[in-house]
């Protein structure tokens, strides 16, 4: 009994040696911010990479919003647990590339792994803001956006309303929405600082700080309280307070208001194309930035948002193997043409953005060529070529703290401006302390 216990055991394990695979698969973990039809695009890459392959299973993980990846991924790799990818935001670039050893440069990463990249290939708008001055690419572009101002057709069109193309046309529509029945939004916006501090500078070729918005280095100085800045905030002050404009919250929370109708001009990143195509029951559009038609030259150009892909260090070869493998995968032209169409967000590539011209998507999609026109207006000068301060997330809360103060009647419109520069100025020096 004992005898035939034994060998019919052998034979099952002999049989499952046979049937395992010659070697385990490797895990990539991917930690990611995006939500709603992004999450699922970002779900489906991954099922695709890993069905086109065995070495490799890209495992991706929501995190919550930016800041939330950013911070538990900076967390993580103090107690030596880090995702193999990560994905930050743009304005975590000044700090991911001071965090030495804690990431691995994306241009090295695929020299050492004999995958083939070539810089250039990317838009050079995307690619310049991930870049050292040398044009080594540090983070790998994945979903990169501008912001657009989204339009309700439909209730434009029954309030008798022409598309606003500058601030003062806004105005006036919103003016006209409420009194259509618009009670609690005229307009709003998503992502604050960006709308009306980051975005309105380029957009105006003003700065919003010293040595092309810290993209020249250290030692920048903030100067988003010159007087543009302080009437177009005192505007909204004064429009705040029947509702004309409704504050709509740091982060992008306040997107709903769009999609269920509530706000008929509301502005957002391109890449909220994708939400407002599954859930938004009326006909709607993007169309540029407003701009103040008095500042000489404006509209310039806008600045890109959205994140990159950053690769965190102490990782085994074999890992680093596989997350370039995955990068040269969302390279491919197709897939990158099927990406950008589908999520709103900018094809990374130059091929891909010339295949999206040459199917003729944009004229039946007018919409997703609208961050792309913007982001080419004009030739980029210092202060529209993008921003690296140091500590952005922490200081973005300062900004919209201070702006929030301004719109709840707690401040001047130069109170306010005045503090966050201030504020501003002395988490960029603690930064350069700790970078430099």
């Amino acid at each position: 009994m004992a005898i035939r216990h034994f060998g019919a055991a052998a034979a099952v394990a002999a049989t499952l040696a046979f049937a395992a695979p010659a070697h385990a698969v490797t895990e990539i973990q991917w930690w990611h911010a995006m939500t709603g039809g992004n999450n699922d695009v970002v779900n489906r890459l991954a099922e695709e990479f890993n069905a086109s392959q065995a070495e490799y299973k890209v495992v991706p993980s929501f995190k919550g919003g930016y800041a939330d990846t950013m911070n538990a991924g900076i967390a993580a790799f103090r107690a030596g647990n880090a995702p193999h990818i990560m994905q930050v935001f743009e304005v975590g670039t000044a700090t991911m590339m001071s965090a030495t050893g804690a990431i691995k440069p994306v241009y090295q990463l695929m020299k050492d792994a004999g995958e083939p990249f070539d810089p250039k290939a990317y838009l050079p708008a995307i690619t310049g803001y991930y870049s050292t001055s040398k044009g080594e690419m540090l983070s790998f572009p994945f979903n990169s956006s501008s912001m657009v101002m989204w339009i309700n057709k439909d209730e434009l069109k029954k309030a008798g309303i022409k598309t606003p193309k500058t601030w003062p046309e806004v105005f006036d529509a919103a003016k006209k929405l409420k009194a259509a029945g618009h009670s609690t939004c005229g307009f709003s916006n998503a992502w604050a600082t960006w709308a009306h501090i980051e975005q309105f500078s380029a957009w105006h070729n003003v700065p919003i700080g010293t040595r092309a918005n810290g993209l020249d280095g250290f030692d920048t100085v903030l100067k988003f309280n010159s007087p543009l800045h302080v009437k177009h905030l005192q505007n909204l002050i004064d429009l705040q307070k029947d509702k004309t404009y409704d504050y709509g919250g740091r982060a992008n929370a306040g997107e709903a208001r769009f999609g269920s109708g509530e706000c008929a001009i509301f502005l957002t990143s391109s890449g909220y194309y994708g939400t407002a195509k599954g859930t938004a029951k009326f006909d709607f559009t993007s169309v540029p930035m407003p701009y103040y038609p008095d500042v000489e030259g404006a509209p310039q150009n806008s600045i890109i948002g959205g994140a990159s892909l950053w690769v965190m260090g102490g990782k085994k070869p074999e890992e680093y193997k596989g997350v370039a493998k995955f990068f040269a995968f969302l390279s491919d032209t197709n897939r990158q043409a099927k990406l950008h169409q589908e999520s709103g967000y900018l094809p990374i590539t130059r091929a891909a953005y010339e295949k999206t011209k040459a199917d003729g998507f944009y004229e039946k999609n007018p919409t997703l060529e609208t961050p792309l026109k913007e982001l080419t207006n004009k030739e980029p000068t210092e202060n529209s070529r993008g921003l690296r301060f140091g500590n952005m997330v922490q200081m973005r809360d300062v900004w919209a703290e201070q702006m929030e103060a301004a719109l709840a009647g707690q401040k001047t419109a130069q109170q306010a401006l005045d503090d966050a520069v201030a504020r501003g100025n002395a988490i960029l020096r603690t930064f350069e302390k700790t970078a430099k």
